[in-house]
């Protein structure tokens, strides 16, 4: 990836952020690659749905892409000051299994998709729990 497309990246991830932070309080790595148009939410809600085995599977990039954009993104995250926060996702099916979003399965690759992104806590202000 050229670096003319690696700066356009960046600000679709910093734009989506930025949104997604401000709608949600927090963004998540769904996000930056829904910023990218690799990612379709029907496709994301057919992952939810347990029908497709892996969220890279529907995801229009190869995985080197891929591993560019979750680095553009958690640096970009890291620079804005938000709080890394693990989260467990679950199939929307009667069984709630964990959901896989790599290929390979890889603990630091899932932990990386699972990490929501959220700004520090304010002292004297009463954010949400």
């Amino acid at each position: 990836m050229n670096s003319q497309n690696q700066t356009k990246l960046r600000r679709e991830i910093a734009a989506a952020g930025t949104a997604a932070v401000a709608r949600n309080g927090y963004v998540t790595a769904i996000d930056a690659l829904l910023a990218t148009g690799w990612l379709r939410p029907e496709k994301v809600e057919d992952w939810r749905r347990g029908r497709v085995p892996y969220l890279e599977q529907v995801t229009v990039a190869s995985l080197s892409k891929i591993s560019t954009t979750m680095r553009i993104f958690r640096s970009w995250a890291e620079s804005e000051g938000l709080r890394p926060s693990e989260t467990v996702y679950v199939s929307w099916t009667r069984d709630r299994r964990r959901l896989r979003f790599s290929k390979s399965g890889d603990p630091n690759i899932e932990r990386a998709y699972r990490t929501h992104w959220r700004p520090p806590r304010m002292n004297g202000h009463r954010g949400e729990a």
